[in-house]
């Protein structure tokens, strides 16, 4: 607004003193202050309001205007609360700086004055960036993107001082005025919990924005989604924005605008999908090369082809790892292939980047309800906690993907997604640096996906670590086996327990967990070895087995941990 407007209200009671050839200033915003030096609270711009209580003699008012005009302030206006009139050498200083000068009626409050001018060049600062964003969505619909998401958002920051984020469903940040050096990053406790707490909203039905507390702040979240589907087949993948502002008493005006800020990064975000098609083209013949057996030198061919589309200056010949994934959904009629790959291609970056960018390194194909990452690994040199003998898969496997980090990074907010009704398991295999090494890669991941679907949550993952333990095969016996297994061994020690309390299961536990030594067992049972002796011998004779024995003691052992 232009400081000609303030003595077109009324309401406002304010009179001119000086600065008449000044009055076509913009102001872009308002300050009271009583300071005498308020300079580092000044940005440009602003109508500062005062009740001179800074002035005890004349030659202050040289020294607060020249301060004022030195900060770039649009105009000052002097209440009349105090004194019953401007002082004279606060207009002499005025007209030497050449600083328009009003006086403020002594009924009218600074408060008023405040209100109003806010609420002027709020509206203004709207109608001004709700025209720059139809302009960019225009233009990004017609042609090529102008600047991503970070464009806007900057808008947003610039123009209506709001702070915002574009989120990953997993919280990782893809665009944000922090992520330009504006102001602190989002911590990324509080990305994860805004993920979660959007996409359990979304779950819900409930419209946008919705309202989250975090880390002592409020947030809006705005959904960034994909429209004509059903939401279970985007809400894994779609991204959000994230304001920090509570949007609950914004005008309608404000919300349409930050809804059309959606719309032009959800333009973006498709844009960027269309453009994986090249990637899930190349990952799926490799994929099929692979299922059906193709010579190593078939495979080897397309993975050079593919090398510079994924990791474009990053090197040639890159290890690679393989991820499986499934997400099935209650019912079954949503296809759960097209929604992992959708998803893998989201999360399957390291938590720590920023930007867009880094997924645009994930080849993911899908066949029926799965879907197969494959993952590129630049070379790397030797890891220091790699002993000096190791290969240099091992290193690979070292600075690779891995299970439970994927895990950690993902599970909170993906399983407010999944809610009641969806459940998510991924595999991760090892490192290889050959193409003779994927088609094992391929058995390796999905083998550990199976791992991870025999576990309990709505998302689970396991790697191929675990493949080489006694753990692959527990879950994988059948229910009534298990039962009949662990009641054949463990029952007839509990019931004797609960007549006698004699501890035999914490006993039988210990004394597998010692590898059967006597004296290590007793030390830590706080038993004499011969109370020790008995036990165990009370144990053989319950169940007809024998502990010296290691054929026993892994029937024990196995009934322990199924049980």
């Amino acid at each position: 607004m232009r400081l000609r407007a303030l003595l077109e209200t009324d309401a406002l009671g304010l009179r001119l003193l000086g600065g008449e050839d000044e009055l076509d200033r913009t102001v872009r915003g308002v300050m009271t202050t009583d300071l005498r030096d308020p300079s580092r609270y000044l940005s440009g711009g602003e109508l500062v309001l005062t009740g001179l209580a800074w002035r005890r003699d004349p030659e202050d008012s040289e020294r607060f205007v020249r301060i004022l005009a030195a900060a770039g302030v649009a105009g000052l206006a002097a209440g009349e609360a105090e004194m019953a009139s401007t002082p004279d050498d606060l207009v002499l200083a005025c007209a030497r700086h050449r600083m328009p000068l009003f006086s403020v009626d002594e009924d009218v409050s600074f408060a008023s004055i405040t209100e109003h001018v806010v609420r002027q060049v709020s509206g203004e600062r709207a109608g001004d960036l709700a025209a720059v964003v139809d302009r960019h969505r225009r233009l990004m619909t017609a042609g090529p993107a102008g600047g991503g998401p970070e464009v806007v958002l900057d808008l947003l920051g610039s123009d209506l001082d709001l702070r915002a984020w574009v989120l990953s469903p997993s919280g990782r940040p893809i665009a944000g005025s922090s992520l330009a050096g504006a102001g602190p990053a989002l911590p990324a406790a509080v990305s994860a919990t805004l993920a979660g707490e959007h996409l359990a909203a979304s779950r819900t039905g409930r419209r946008g924005p919705h309202r989250v507390t975090a880390a002592g702040a409020t947030y809006s979240l705005f959904p960034i989604r994909s429209s004509g589907r059903d939401l279970r087949e985007t809400v894994l993948s779609d991204w959000l924005l994230a304001v920090e502002a509570d949007a609950g008493d914004w005008p309608e005006e404000r919300l349409d605008l930050l809804h059309g800020v959606t719309q032009l990064i959800a333009v973006e975000r498709d844009r960027r999908e269309a453009a994986r098609t090249v990637r899930r083209r190349l990952a799926q013949e490799v994929l099929e090369l692979v299922q059906t057996g193709a010579a190593p030198a078939e495979i080897a061919a397309r993975l050079r082809v593919a090398a510079p589309v994924l990791l474009p200056g990053l090197g040639t010949a890159p290890h690679w790892q393989i991820v499986v994934a499934r997400v099935e959904w209650e019912g079954g009629d949503i296809p759960g292939g097209p929604v992992a790959q959708a998803l893998l291609e989201e999360v399957l970056v390291d938590p720590d980047a920023i930007g867009p960018d880094p997924s645009d390194r994930i080849a993911v194909a899908h066949t029926g309800d799965e879907a197969v990452a494959l993952v590129p690994l630049p070379s790397v040199p030797p890891v220091p906690s790699v002993p000096s003998d190791a290969d240099a898969e091992d290193a690979a496997a070292v600075a690779g993907l891995h299970a439970d980090a994927l895990l950690a990074a993902i599970c909170e907010p993906l399983s407010r997604g999944l809610a009641d009704d969806g459940r998510l398991t991924l595999g991760v295999s090892a490192a290889v640096h050959s193409a003779e090494g994927l088609r094992g890669a391929l058995e390796e991941a999905r083998h550990a996906r199976r791992v991870a679907a025999a576990r309990p949550g709505r998302v689970c993952a396991a790697g191929h670590q675990e493949l080489a333990s006694h753990v692959l095969l527990l879950p994988f016996v059948p229910d009534d086996v298990r039962r009949a297994f662990t009641a054949r061994l463990l029952d007839p020690l509990r019931d004797y327990d609960r007549r006698h309390r004699a501890e035999l299961i914490p006993t039988l536990e210990a004394f597998l967990d010692c590898d059967g030594s006597w004296t290590r067992c007793a030390t830590r049972l706080h038993l004499h070895v011969n109370t020790l002796r008995y036990r165990v011998g009370r144990i053989e004779q319950l169940t007809g087995r024998d502990l010296s024995r290691l054929e026993d003691k892994l029937d024990f052992f196995l009934a322990l941990r199924m049980s």
